[in-house]
């Protein structure tokens, strides 16, 4: 058997063990690199461990200490809550509002997984405040991050660009962001009107502001150490991960941050996972067997159809499997051959568009971190808990995922994402 389609076989397999057994997928295909390396002949440890990409691992440690700090320091928290308590009166910009928090907060670093928190935090206050279903609201929370995510300073975006450059691509993170923007805004609208939200007419209960806690100078601080880091990445053109470090090491040593706490807000087993994989993926890449794959999905694609069968296989993966820890280290560096084999108008940006959102939008399953939160925020809640019991919840929810990843497949058929 080619030795590319065993070590294709091998990222399979080490995907279907992470899954069933709950085991770090990064961890297991760092242990698979070993055996095919070894086993193969035709690498030496050297070459199996210049497959994990310091770059990347600096990139995403520095990025997510930085906005560990900045998230236990609780300045964005505080902002969002003024924004809330200015515009809240009028019902209908809640979920706006909440979307619009989502994909702020996603956007500005820390990525999906703690915007998702942030706004499930938000979600289920407003639902009581409003009278909204908190599904709906936690729904619309979670899409705005699925499009905030793709900045070019989040762990997604960085992920991405780097997958892309080892190819030769440069794309436009703009282009990204308001292809995957347009997704989720459709799929806002669809959530909205299945809940019917129009329906509801105005705030139950209280309608008086709550008297917000003001700005301290820790917390001023922290703020403008965000301007400056984003304004040192755009206008510096110094690397994100770096200018993550610079402005952690300031924020602890002022005493903003405390170390101890700053570490052990990293998500080490994300870490661990993006570039575990991406020492298997490094031999996957080497023996062929990403060529493979691109020319096992290039032979059903045409010009037409290539975003959209792309964005199926993203979504399938990404049911049982991390977006960001294996579908984009798996999916994002076939689209340059996928292009090229499959010819004529193929847009690359409509290609990494519609992986990164339906992989995202899958998410809402019970089974992702997405549709977790969701699950565990409605649980918490005990009104909640009793109205929108688990089991249906659980099924609601993976309606949800497969609806919503068949939309955005649509989406791609129609060609929405290479407008930009």
């Amino acid at each position: 058997m080619d030795i590319g389609l065993i070590a294709l076989l091998l990222l399979v397999l080490v995907v279907v063990i992470g899954f069933i057994r709950k085991i770090n997928v990064g961890l297991l295909a760092i242990a698979a690199a070993v055996i095919l390396g070894y086993a193969s002949g035709q690498f030496t440890g050297k070459q199996i461990i210049g497959g994990f990409s310091a770059s990347l691992f600096m990139t995403l440690l520095g990025v997510t200490l930085f906005f560990g700090i900045i998230q236990d320091n609780g300045c964005i928290e505080l902002i969002m809550r003024r924004i809330v308590s200015v515009f809240g009166k009028w019902i209908w910009m809640v979920p706006i509002l909440l979307f619009a928090a989502g994909y702020l907060v996603a956007a500005i670093g820390p990525g999906c997984v703690p915007a998702m928190a942030f706004a499930a935090a938000m979600a289920i206050p407003l639902a009581h405040e409003s009278g909204y279903h908190p599904v709906m609201l936690l729904i619309i929370g979670n899409l705005g991050t699925y499009s905030g995510r793709f900045s070019p300073i989040t762990p997604e975006g960085v992920l991405i660009h780097s997958l892309l450059a080892e190819q030769g691509i440069t794309i436009s993170s703009t282009s990204l962001m308001l292809g995957t923007l347009v997704g989720t805004v459709v799929l806002f609208l669809a959530v909205f009107i299945c809940y019917k939200g129009y329906k509801v007419k105005g705030i139950q209960g209280s309608a008086e502001t709550k008297e917000i806690e003001k700005f301290q100078g820790k917390q001023i601080l922290a703020i403008c150490s965000v301007v400056v880091m984003i304004l040192m990445v755009i206008i510096g053109n110094v690397d994100v991960g770096l200018a993550s470090f610079l402005v952690s090491a300031f924020l602890i040593i002022v005493g903003v941050g405390e170390e101890k706490k700053a570490f052990s807000s990293v998500p080490w087993n994300t870490l661990i996972m993006v570039c575990g994989v991406g020492v298997l993926m490094n031999l996957v890449i080497s023996t062929g067997g990403i060529d493979t794959l691109a020319n096992a999905m290039s032979s059903v694609m045409t010009p037409w159809s290539a975003p959209g069968i792309i964005g199926v296989v993203a979504a399938v993966m990404s049911w049982f499997s991390s977006a960001i820890g294996v579908v984009f280290p798996t999916l994002i560096p076939t689209v340059g051959a996928i292009a090229e084999n499959v010819g004529g108008n193929v847009s690359i940006i409509a290609l990494v568009s519609s992986i990164a959102l339906s992989a995202s939008v899958a998410g809402l399953s019970p089974a992702s971190t997405g549709g977790a939160i969701i699950m565990g925020a409605c649980g918490g809640d005990a009104e909640y808990n009793e109205k929108y019991p688990s089991d249906k919840l659980f099924v609601q929810l993976l309606l949800w995922a497969f609806g919503s990843a068949a939309i955005t497949v649509v989406l791609a058929f129609i060609g929405v994402y290479g407008w930009f």
